[in-house]
C-alpha cells in the first residue's frame, strides 16, 4: 500500500508541479504526518523532492524530474473505458471527439489488453438522462464553453424564478452538470454565483477578458455550494401514523418528501413515521393524497388544515 502511495505522490507532483502537504493528504486520504514521512522516504530513495516554505509554498520535484512509473494497472485501465454520459457529451458537443479519442487509446494498448479494455464497454453503462426526455433549452451552452476557455466576459440575459429577465455581465469560470441539469459557475460583481444554463436566454461574448481567481477549484467550490444549499433548504417535519398497506409506498410516490425514520408497529398495527417536506403546502397535498391511510399526530395545526382541505374537496363535488 505504501509503495502505491509513493508512486501516486510522484505522479501527482509530476502532473501538478507543486502541491501542499494538506492537498496531498486530502487527495490520498491520509494524514499530513503520513505525507511528511512519505516525503522523507522518497528523499532517502534519491527522488529529488523539495519543500518550499511560505504562503505559496508546497512540495515539488526539482530539475524537471520525470518518473517512468506510468504503467496502468488492471483497475486503472478499466476506469478509462467506463462508458461516460452520452447525454452530457452530446450537450457539450463532444460525442464524436470522445469516440475518436477512445479508439486512439484502444489502439495504443498492447494486443493482450485490448480485448479486456473493450470488454469493459459491454459491462458498465452510465445513463444520466431521466425517464422522460428533458425539455430544457441549452442554446447558450456553446457560447459559455468558448468564453470559459478564452477567459472572456459574457453579457447574458438571465430569467429569474418570477420569469423576469435581467441583463448582466459575468466572468464564466466553469460548467457543472448535476444529473442532466447544467449550471454555469461565474463571478458576478465580484461574487461567485451559480446560474442554471436553461434560464440563460441569451449569451454574448464580449471583447473584455478576465483573470481566473488564483487557486479556484471548480469541484471543490461546487461541493461546498451544494452542501450549503442542502443545509439551508426549508424543512417542515410531520409525525404521522401510517397503515401497513401503504408503508412500502411512502418512498415511491414521486413527491418531494423524505422519510426521516420509521418506528415499530403499535397496538393497532400502524407504524409511526416522521416525514419531512420543503413546505407545509407540500405536506398537506401529500398526506391528503393517501386518504384515510395516514393519521397526523404533530403538528396539531396541520390536522385542522387537512380537514379544511378535505371539506373544500367535498364542497367542490357536491
Amino acid at each position: 500500500m505504501r509503495a502505491d502511495r509513493l508512486i501516486s505522490i510522484l505522479l501527482l507532483l509530476q502532473n501538478h508541479e507543486k502541491m501542499t502537504t494538506k492537498a496531498l493528504a486530502e487527495e490520498l486520504e491520509v494524514t499530513e504526518r503520513t505525507i511528511h514521512r512519505d516525503m522523507e522516504a522518497l528523499s532517502a530513495a534519491g527522488i529529488p523532492v523539495l519543500a518550499e516554505r511560505g504562503k505559496h509554498g508546497g512540495w515539488r520535484l526539482v530539475d524537471q524530474y520525470r518518473t517512468k512509473l506510468t504503467g496502468l494497472k488492471d483497475n486503472e485501465l478499466k476506469t478509462l473505458f467506463l462508458s461516460p454520459s452520452f447525454q452530457l457529451l452530446s450537450d457539450l458537443g463532444f460525442t464524436k471527439d470522445w469516440k475518436e479519442a477512445r479508439q486512439k487509446l484502444l489502439a495504443s494498448l498492447p494486443n493482450s489488453l485490448q480485448s479486456q479494455a473493450d470488454d469493459m464497454w459491454n459491462r458498465v453503462h452510465i445513463d444520466t438522462d431521466t425517464w422522460r426526455q428533458s425539455s430544457q433549452e441549452l442554446t447558450a451552452l456553446s457560447t459559455l464553453q468558448q468564453a470559459i476557455w478564452e477567459e472572456r466576459k459574457i453579457k447574458m440575459g438571465y430569467e429569474k424564478a418570477n420569469k423576469e429577465t435581467s441583463e448582466r455581465i459575468v466572468e464564466p469560470l466553469g460548467l457543472v452538470a448535476k444529473g442532466r441539469t447544467w449550471y454555469l459557475i461565474a463571478l458576478s460583481n465580484g461574487d461567485l454565483r451559480n446560474f442554471r444554463v436553461s434560464r440563460i436566454k441569451s449569451a454574448e461574448m464580449t471583447d473584455e477578458s478576465f483573470t481566473r481567481p488564483q487557486g479556484f477549484k471548480l469541484a471543490e467550490y461546487w461541493n461546498q455550494s451544494k452542501q450549503s444549499f442542502v443545509q439551508n433548504l426549508p424543512a417542515f417535519e410531520v409525525d404521522v401514523e401510517v397503515s401497513p398497506s401503504i408503508l412500502s409506498r411512502l418512498m415511491f410516490t414521486g413527491r418531494f418528501v423524505q422519510v426521516l425514520n420509521t418506528g415499530t408497529s403499535n397496538e393497532n398495527g400502524w407504524f409511526p413515521v416522521k416525514l419531512s417536506f420543503d413546505t407545509e403546502q407540500e405536506a398537506k397535498a401529500y398526506i391528503l393524497g393517501f386518504g384515510d391511510q395516514i393519521r397526523i399526530n404533530q403538528p396539531v395545526s396541520l390536522i385542522e388544515s387537512i380537514k379544511n382541505m378535505a371539506e373544500s374537496v367535498l364542497t367542490l363535488y357536491k
